[in-house]
């Protein structure tokens, strides 16, 4: 995501790019696609309203000419207030128009040797091959760090039994675009039972593990408690089960993953159970007896470096000023951060070749929030995405939080409209 972003705004502003990508010559453990900007995880870029930070974030990025979210605008599916896409039509898109651009270059191969005297963006992602891993540890020590991902399955619609699910959207945001897999209590007790009591797949004896908290194994979340899932990813609230008309004891659902509608995730179902045991496990939830799962979940070992000590405001290494980084590397989490310090990465870059004042965004816009948490020294460093805990909090106070994240979102586009006039096309 970060590099695909980054290397079109150098190529648009007549930079030629060099865009190493190792694929298809070489895969991680979860990427399956040849295309760019291929969407592991969720198909969903968070919501598209003010009222979050993400939608802020998106909204900056939109000011900013950034060339992923105008992709995902183009290609979006139905998602409620979020902002989700056909996942393939989304990648192919992407791809398409980075081979079509005269001034990048796609070299296919791992690389394996971080030029020194060049400028370079490092956008690997979280999912580092071990080959650049070693290189990118050479160039900045020890500070070095990791944690763990997951993923959540992917399933057919017509392989759902219609005769137990509805479609919905919580609180009737929306036009009832997710599909809810409504469970009582007796149904709820034997999956949650089975679930905890499921085969893992066993990490390698020399790592550690170190979980994010955001992409939590549903099974590790299940672990701390039988009711922790009904105020986490089964939550009924909000949702009325037209067919009863009152609120289930819990619910599962389904969030649209290509534009035709014949592909749905299951949201928050991150996981590492064993393949056959989430084919059994997951099939016990009323509407999947007889799901047909296209992609199981899996979990990978996701890498970031100790930004708060390597980087500068501008993204930049502070060993070395030529080379910066930029997407979940850095610590900033999720698709529309990623996409964010892309950008951002390729603009100063681009600024420091022309000897131009670089950007960096005050902490009152999502974006410089985010830059600024990956850059400013902690002792303890976690991954963080879009969120208004790190935006500069406003000068006046507004008791009602959607009022006041309304203003706060306000407050930047306003300062982006004063400061930089809309020139970046």
């Amino acid at each position: 995501m970060a590099g695909s972003e980054a290397a079109y705004q150098l190529a648009k502003r007549g930079i030629k790019v060099k865009l190493y990508e190792m694929k298809p010559i070489k895969y991680t453990e979860v990427h399956k696609s040849e295309n760019f900007a291929e969407l592991v995880c969720s198909n969903s870029l968070g919501s598209n309203l003010l009222t979050s930070a993400s939608g802020l974030m998106k909204e900056e990025l939109r000011y900013f000419d950034s060339f992923l979210i105008d992709i995902a605008d183009k290609v979006k599916v139905p998602a409620g207030q979020a902002l989700a896409v056909d996942r393939e039509g989304f990648s192919e898109m992407v791809t398409k128009k980075i081979q079509e651009n005269e001034n990048i270059e796609i070299i296919n191969e791992e690389l394996l040797e971080i030029p020194k005297d060049k400028y370079v963006i490092i956008a690997s992602g979280p999912l580092t091959s071990e080959g650049l891993s070693k290189k990118i540890t050479e160039l900045v020590g020890d500070d070095y760090l990791y944690f763990y991902d997951a993923v959540a399955p992917i399933l057919t619609y017509e392989s759902l039994n219609q005769e137990k699910v509805y479609f919905a959207s919580r609180y009737d945001k929306g036009e009832g675009e997710y599909i809810n897999c409504p469970m009582s209590k007796e149904e709820y007790t034997l999956f949650y039972n089975e679930l905890i009591n499921a085969e893992t797949i066993p990490l390698k004896k020399h790592e550690k593990e170190k979980l994010f908290e955001a992409c939590m194994p549903v099974e590790r979340i299940a672990s701390r408690g039988e009711k922790t899932l009904l105020f986490g990813p089964l939550k009924p609230k909000g949702l009325t089960n037209p067919r009863t008309g009152e609120e289930d004891y819990a619910v599962v659902q389904l969030r649209q993953d290509d534009k035709n509608g014949e592909l749905y995730n299951m949201v928050g179902f991150q996981t590492n159970l064993k393949w056959g045991e989430q084919k059994r496990v997951f099939s016990l939830i009323p509407g999947l007896e007889n799901a047909d799962f296209i992609r199981y979940g899996v979990m990978h070992r996701n890498t970031f470096i100790n930004s708060t000590k390597l980087l500068n405001k501008d993204l930049s290494l502070k060993s070395n000023d030529k080379i910066f980084f930029s997407g979940q590397i850095t610590g900033s989490e999720g698709y529309v951060s990623a996409i964010a310090t892309g950008l951002l990465a390729a603009i100063n870059l681009y600024n420091k070749m022309n000897e131009k004042e670089v950007i960096v965004l005050p902490t009152i816009t999502a974006m410089g929030a985010i830059v600024n948490y990956i850059t400013e020294e902690r002792k303890k460093f976690q991954p963080m995405g879009p969120n208004f805990g790190i935006i500069e909090k406003l000068d006046e106070r507004i008791k009602d939080k959607r009022e006041r994240y309304k203003a706060v979102s306000e407050r930047s586009i306003n300062y982006l409209n004063e400061v930089f006039k809309k020139d970046f096309k």
